[in-house]
């Protein structure tokens, strides 16, 4: 594969699909993506530094859902109810990237639930709900916030990373109002940004000062490997943990490739600080989805000596 010819991203994908190559262009697009990494952000070494001599590294791979009806037969048994699928993919998988929490505020003790039906290491990274971040837009929050604060500390020590996903056209001139909001944000609570507008990555002087300010706040920020958006892949580290969102493409054999180039990154970043990742896995209909954290548990095993819980191959 020629990784050194770009591709011209057309805008409907980046605008709408953000970054995903639809199915039907996927031949034509995928081998003139450049993947490779690029190098750290000048900011990423002081990022992670506040990690140095917290404890030891964690890495964990899952999903998007849990209600996948093809997985029936390989991570799920072929008979178990529906209603037992979650201890099922917690056996299986070490995180789930809770979205569920995005469209709705969950009680507390739906979110209790939840967490005594996965083991003890196990860990939710919840999607902040909608009302604050697109509806809202971090105005009038108090009310929605301690909801789902309150939901989350029914998660106890479950509870991973939450994020909050602004919308694409939440550009950095409204920063400041996301920074008020993040400085009232409880500090036990580990919370991360994804960004999506192209503007945060572009090193204006307004986003600039929002980079600064979850910095000072350890506020993490997501990254998103996709294939048409790799402005997003930024590389900048605010905080001495990471969620990584990847788009994969169903065993293509870029997959391998990114996840390799990922593993040798994060031996470096472990030893300037990072205490966490949480690979968080996209793929279409999420089928392929036990593949990838396959793919990535054994890569991290042999490029970073740590073993990552994911689905064995055939289970029933």
């Amino acid at each position: 594969m020629d990784v050194g010819r770009r591709v011209a991203v057309p805008f409907f994908f980046v605008a709408v699909k953000y970054g995903k190559i639809p199915d039907e262009d996927q031949v034509d697009l995928l081998p003139g993506v450049d993947f490779s990494l690029p190098p750290d952000h000048v900011d990423t070494k002081a990022g992670l530094a506040s990690g140095l001599g917290e404890g030891s590294f964690h890495v964990r791979a899952g999903g998007t859902m849990w209600t996948i009806r093809p997985w029936r037969g390989t991570v799920y048994p072929e008979k178990a109810p529906q209603r037992t699928w979650p201890v099922h993919y917690g056996a299986a998988f070490g995180n789930i990237e809770l979205n569920a929490t995005h469209y709705r505020i969950h009680p507390p003790e739906r979110m209790a639930q939840w967490a005594e039906d996965m083991p003890a290491d196990f860990r939710f990274c919840a999607k902040f709900p909608a009302i604050i971040s697109h509806y809202r837009r971090f105005n009038d929050c108090v009310g929605p916030t301690d909801d789902f604060v309150m939901g989350l500390d029914a998660l106890g020590a479950k509870r991973g990373p939450s994020f909050v996903q602004l919308p694409p056209h939440f550009a950095p001139h409204h920063g400041d109002r996301l920074v008020d909001y993040l400085k009232q944000w409880p500090e036990e609570f580990e919370v991360a940004v994804e960004f999506r507008h192209p503007g945060w990555f572009e090193g204006g002087a307004e986003a600039e000062r929002v980079w600064d300010a979850m910095a000072q706040l350890r506020i993490g920020s997501v990254i998103s490997d996709t294939a048409l958006r790799r402005d997003a892949v930024h590389m900048r580290m605010t905080a001495p943990f990471l969620l990584l969102r990847f788009g994969g493409y169903q065993g293509h054999p870029s997959d391998r490739q990114r996840l390799m180039a990922w593993c040798d990154r994060l031996s470096l970043w472990r030893d300037q600080g990072l205490k966490s990742v949480d690979l968080l896995v996209h793929q279409p209909d999420s089928v392929h989805t036990p593949d990838t954290c396959r793919l990535f548990a054994e890569l991290a095993s042999s490029r970073l000596g740590v073993e990552v819980r994911t689905p064995s191959p055939t289970l029933f």
